[in-house]
């Protein structure tokens, strides 16, 4: 809605159709976009690029969901399902767009990631996964685009106003077999975390905080490599630097214990 509001063409996507209309409703393109479908993501951009006469300038991937769950209580399933989405999905759409942006000789392709793209809690192993695999690849891109005017930026957020604990306590139910799991007791206080009304933790902010970074990004003729957004991850970031491993596990250790009591 931001972009849209400063006189940007924006195309929203969504998986679902309700979504679609709910964008529609606001006034915005709004597509559907599975980035688990292959045919989805090249319909999508076909009927972009319907739309636009074959341009793209900015590419903002932002889908993306959370599992939670101990690392040996993950199905290989459902960590594939995981990286499907926040991963893959999101490699196809980009390297489908940036022929595009070849040609048109400018782009920009911004990918939104987290705070556990760098440092990792426990039990949110499938998502650390993915978004330290979604951190590596977009470096690499940048290298790799260098010289071309295609500029490449990873967001990093903290804790934002969403929808992310409620599906993620979704697929926390749908694939956690939480009483066989060692770690059971201890789920039973990441449900009452996950379920928590209102913000459940610190320093969480609205999107604008976001839509201000990815604004930065755009516009700015030599974009960041990196934004950090949200307290905890300029504080994450630094004492990831500064402290060696033993160290950062405790700080880490007392942060999931904090807010899974």
């Amino acid at each position: 809605m931001g972009l849209h509001a400063r006189g940007y063409q924006v195309f929203a996507t969504a998986r679902k159709p309700h979504d679609v209309d709910r964008l529609k409703e606001h006034g915005l393109n709004a597509l559907q976009l599975d980035l688990d479908d292959s045919h989805s993501i090249k319909s999508c951009v076909a009927q972009i690029l319907a739309e636009t006469g074959d341009r793209i300038d900015v590419l903002f991937n932002n889908a993306a969901y959370g599992q939670p769950g101990a690392v040996e209580d993950l199905r290989r399933d459902v960590l594939r399902a995981q990286l499907e989405t926040n991963l893959l999905g999101t490699l196809e759409l980009t390297n489908l767009v940036l022929p595009v942006m070849r040609k048109q000789g400018h782009g920009c392709i911004i990918q939104n990631s987290s705070v556990l793209g760098l440092i990792s809690l426990p039990y949110r192993g499938a998502y650390n996964t993915s978004k330290y695999a979604l951190e590596g690849l977009t470096d690499t891109l940048r290298l790799e685009l260098y010289g071309t005017n295609i500029h490449v930026a990873l967001i990093e957020p903290g804790p934002i106003v969403s929808e992310f604990r409620k599906n993620a306590f979704a697929q926390f139910r749908k694939n956690i077999d939480r009483e066989v799991s060692p770690h059971c007791d201890i789920y039973q206080r990441m449900e009452n975390r996950l379920t928590k009304a209102g913000p459940a933790a610190p320093f969480t902010l609205p999107p604008e905080a976001v839509l201000k970074k990815v604004i930065h990004a755009i516009e700015s003729p030599h974009p960041r490599a990196r934004y950090y957004v949200t307290f905890p991850t300029y504080l994450f970031a630094t004492l990831k630097r500064l402290l060696p491993h033993r160290a950062l596990d405790w700080v880490l250790l007392r942060v999931s214990r904090s807010e899974n009591k």
